[in-house]
């Protein structure tokens, strides 16, 4: 990420810790003086969803393969790359209306959806090198500081 990182963690690809991963980032923009409140729910659902993506179709649920967790804060936005150790997808063709008749009864695809939803800017890319992944970047706009710095 370009600027200072406000959070750099790893996880195994386990679902039980998504909780505990968003609460972290939330404390994360909390202490960069981020009014986490203003940032809602479609923040939290759209970090949860990245989350689950990576850990379930990116990582196959291995919890031998980690998810890395990057968080960046600036003036207006809060930025999430949330990287798996998979071999990516075209965010394009991977995000389908599943409120279409035809995607009514399909099992996936709706996470993308709502991330794009939720969030002012859903993108991905590839990681190449020693350790290749998958990146998906969320950024969010936050209203303003609180004021005061944890």
């Amino acid at each position: 990420m370009a600027g200072s990182l406000t959070l750099d963690l790893r996880i195994p690809s386990e679902l039980q810790q998504i909780e505990g991963v968003v609460e972290e980032v939330l404390r994360s923009c909390a202490t960069r003086a981020v009014d986490v409140r203003a940032l809602g729910n479609k923040f939290k659902v759209a970090l949860t969803e990245a989350l689950s993506n990576a850990i379930i179709c990116g990582n196959g649920e291995d919890a031998r393969k980690e998810v890395r967790v990057r968080v960046e804060v600036r003036d207006d936005v809060v930025i999430v790359e949330v990287e798996d150790e998979g071999q990516g997808f075209d965010l394009e063709a991977c995000t389908e209306d599943p409120t279409t008749p035809e995607n009514l009864e399909r099992d996936s695809g709706r996470g993308l959806f709502l991330m794009r939803a939720l969030v002012e800017r859903v993108e991905n890319f590839r990681v190449v090198g020693a350790a290749q992944g998958n990146v998906v970047r969320l950024t969010v706009r936050h209203p303003g500081r609180t004021g005061h710095a944890a």
